[in-house]
């Protein structure tokens, strides 16, 4: 069976952790996107308030199969 896939750009934030963040984008790239099978974390980045990190950012490529 053949398949064609596309492959798109999404940036998820959390106040946790990389992992949450990850989560949070998957979670609703698969609420918005069909046939979502699997992703690659292309950029991680925290941001800082006094010194501690406040949030934590990721640039997902996210891989859906189209019907």
């Amino acid at each position: 069976m053949s398949s064609v896939a596309r492959i798109t750009t999404i940036t998820a934030r959390s106040d946790t952790s990389f992992e949450d963040a990850i989560r949070v984008g998957l979670e609703r790239a698969s609420a918005t996107l069909r046939n979502v099978k699997g992703a690659w974390v292309k950029e991680q980045e925290v941001n800082l308030e006094d010194g501690k990190i406040s949030a934590w950012q990721v640039v997902l490529e996210v891989t859906f199969v189209l019907e």
